[in-house]
């Protein structure tokens, strides 16, 4: 059997949004426009939301929401910024990755070691499911003595989708060999799991935290979805950012097959229902769970009665569990335990 991982579609919803800017821009009229991040296929404009800044509104909601959560501390030389590289003190290492040039004794010789942490969270960008040209705002700041100042920024109203995936069986585990990207901890780091309650099967195995710690960690991971907050512009453009719609599973392998559930139809995007139907067939035997779809209530009501029919459908190869986005994202949440062994 192959990696278990967590995998997730999620919409939101940015009616009046300007989540992530990228930087000014030339006008005619004015020298400070702030522009969004937006890309081009073809003629068609799409805005989006970086996959780190996704990351990073999921990172700090973590260490808000959750008391038992910790964020490893930045530190900087020069122009490089790096955490702690300590995945055993601190969740966001473990679950966010990192990469680290260290050094340490062995022996009376002074070593370089750099130490890397493929993150097992993986996401993409947020991405408009439809065009969608962004508006252009003028604003003024007038409270000062003298000629006011013009400027300008941009916000849009669209769908944002994205598609996330934790590996259930890379938290929490940890590899020290000797190869570029492999190298996850140096030796003398091996310690400090064992003091952790760490376990290694063999010396090829990587080692691995008690399964208490990372049960929390991949659970939290995903509990902290329906509290996610951030973004720019709030103060003038708040948005909700949580899911509105999600669908989510365990899968085992590493492939996405929820990346192409959303179509774009005469510019508008919409659930394909012959696509997900067409998903739970070809990856029957890989999906180790049911299939949990959420839907905020007064978000795309009109697929609320096909969610139904799918849900109460018992010739389907997948059971389609269909609730509100928090009520699902609890109930898989609960049965994680059941996907993380013992040991890594």
């Amino acid at each position: 059997m192959m990696s278990k991982h967590l995998i997730g579609l999620t919409l939101i919803d940015a009616p009046h949004s300007a989540l992530n800017n990228a930087g000014t821009e030339a006008s005619e009229a004015t020298e400070n426009v702030v522009a969004v991040k937006k890309l081009q296929k073809g003629r068609n404009t799409y805005p989006y939301v970086s996959g780190q800044a996704w990351r990073n509104w999921w990172r700090t909601t973590l260490e808000q929401e959750f008391d038992d959560w910790s964020n490893s501390p930045i530190e900087r030389e020069k122009k490089i910024a790096f955490t702690a590289a300590d995945p055993v003190t601190y969740d966001d290492d473990d679950v966010f990755g990192y990469m680290r040039a260290q050094s340490e004794m062995q022996g009376k010789k002074k070593v370089n070691v750099t130490v890397t942490r493929l993150s097992p969270l993986k996401c993409s960008p947020l991405i408009s499911i439809a065009p969608q040209t962004p508006t252009t705002d003028w604003g003024v700041m007038a409270r000062h003595e003298g000629d006011p100042v013009p400027y300008e920024h941009q916000f849009y109203s669209c769908v944002l989708q994205g598609i996330f995936s934790l590996d259930l069986g890379a938290v929490g585990a940890f590899s020290d060999i000797n190869r570029t990207g492999y190298k996850n901890i140096a030796a003398s780091y091996v310690q400090k799991i064992e003091d952790a309650g760490g376990t290694q099967k063999n010396n090829k195995a990587p080692w691995g935290l008690p399964k208490d710690i990372r049960v929390r960690r991949c659970r939290q991971t995903l509990e902290a979805l329906p509290l996610l907050s951030g973004g720019a512009k709030l103060t003038s453009h708040l948005t909700d950012v949580t899911p509105k719609l999600i669908i989510l599973s365990v899968l085992d392998g590493g492939n996405h097959p929820f990346m192409n559930l959303m179509v774009e139809r005469d510019g508008i995007g919409e659930l394909s229902f012959p696509a997900l139907r067409e998903v739970m067939e070809d990856y029957a035997d890989r999906f180790l769970d049911s299939i949990y779809i959420g839907r905020r209530a007064g978000f795309m009501d009109e697929l609320d009665e096909k969610l139904r029919e799918l849900a109460s459908d018992k010739t389907l190869p997948c059971e389609v569990v269909y609730d509100s986005p928090n009520k699902v994202i609890a109930q898989l949440a609960e049965k994680l335990e059941t996907h993380i062994g013992d040991s890594p």
